[in-house]
């Protein structure tokens, strides 16, 4: 029987430039994977200058393969019954040193934000933040103590994200380097992320 988390719908309304949206977060299912590929592509594709998408798939792809996937975390965005938004929260495990070493727990205490898309069709209208903040209270629902993210922080600051380093977890590879600001995460509540030390090694995925 499907938890009641996979069975809820989140509802929101979105005002943009004189324009209504009503839409739905909830988890994916087999049956939206085609479609999933398209946005991602085309996001990816008309939104970066970095990715054509492929390897974003192949990185959705390895996640769901993986011991760290979490179902009930790994959501749609809808509109319309069209699906406009695409994001995963995972298991992501620190690790003590900057050379790796989180062991084989499955579980963690910290879920990863990645990747995250919107539907070239529905840039700039709201949607992302949106989808962001209703997946980020159910990760708060499910008793998480913080959630990671690497990317634009000028976006994800405005969803409750701030540089890691504040938290005294690190990165150890990429952008975040050169930029740390570009590697975040967010307390699920005031104080969760005290006690919780490491670094952010991704070698637990190739195509991360």
């Amino acid at each position: 029987m499907q938890s009641a988390l996979l069975r809820s719908v989140e509802h929101v309304s979105i005002k943009e430039k004189n324009m209504n949206y009503e839409i739905t977060i909830r988890p994916e299912e087999h049956r939206d994977y085609k479609e999933i590929v398209s946005l991602i592509l085309r996001s990816f594709q008309e939104g970066t200058d970095y990715s054509d998408g492929s390897d974003i798939i192949a990185l959705v792809e390895e996640i769901r393969d993986s011991k760290y996937y979490i179902p009930e975390l790994s959501f749609v965005a809808e509109l319309d019954q069209k699906i406009v938004g695409h994001f995963l929260f995972s298991h992501f495990p620190l690790s003590p040193t900057k050379e790796g070493g989180h062991g084989d727990e499955a579980h963690s205490d910290i879920v990863m934000l990645a990747p995250v898309s919107v539907h070239a069709d529905y840039f700039h209208k709201g949607i992302g933040r949106r989808m962001l903040q209703l997946g980020i209270a159910k990760v708060k629902e499910m008793g998480y103590k913080g959630v990671t993210v690497e990317g634009n922080y000028k976006f994800y600051n405005t969803v409750g994200f701030r540089t890691s380093s504040e938290f005294g977890i690190y990165p150890t590879s990429g952008i975040p380097l050169e930029e740390p600001r570009c590697m975040m995460c967010q307390e699920t509540y005031e104080g969760s992320l005290r006690d919780i030390r490491g670094y952010i090694v991704y070698d637990m995925y190739y195509n991360a």
